[in-house]
């Protein structure tokens, strides 16, 4: 059993309002906003905090998706790996055997390869970082602020997970599978 969603044709108020800013910072209302937007409140959240990290962070597109794939991949989320797989290769400027690597936590550009070492010890250690991989990200040009946004997009991803997990959204993307 899936949870309901909530159709942008017949939404009205805030949920049509939110469509609307979901449409403009993702180019489409995808599966899962319709199922946030049982919540307006989870909707609007969402859409608030993708579009001011995207806009006013410091992470390029390229980093931001490498890191909702190698998040996507840990947490077996196939919705949000085929999300990512194609927002990566299709808007971020990854190629396919970037997004892959990224699938992994590997990236040739060393800054990148720092990131994704931070985002993968945040998501598979649920936040506990220790002082040596703070100073490696350090070390490799990391500021305080990225560090935060890497944490920050983590998190993001994390919720997309496990609310598309729990609401079984149907994929509306073309199919990546975490098993591939």
């Amino acid at each position: 059993m899936s949870l309901h969603t909530v159709e942008p044709e017949i939404a009205t108020g805030e949920s049509a309002a939110l469509f609307t800013a979901t449409h403009q910072a993702l180019g489409v209302v995808p599966n899962l906003a319709r199922v946030m937007a049982n919540s307006p409140a989870v909707l609007k959240g969402y859409v608030d905090l993708l579009t001011t990290l995207n806009t006013e962070g410091t992470l390029s597109a390229a980093v931001r998706e490498s890191i909702a794939l190698l998040v996507a991949q840990e947490n077996g989320s196939d919705y949000c790996l085929s999300v990512h797989a194609f927002r990566g290769t299709r808007t971020a400027g990854l190629s396919t055997t970037e997004a892959t690597l990224a699938r992994r936590g590997k990236a040739d550009d060393p800054w990148a390869a720092a990131v994704l070492d931070l985002a993968a010890v945040v998501v598979r250690d649920r936040g506990t970082v220790a002082d040596e991989q703070l100073a490696a990200a350090r070390r490799a040009g990391l500021s305080d602020g990225q560090i935060v946004e890497v944490v920050a997009h983590v998190a993001l991803n994390v919720f997309t997970n496990y609310l598309a997990a729990a609401a079984r959204v149907a994929i509306d993307w073309p199919l990546v599978r975490h098993t591939d």
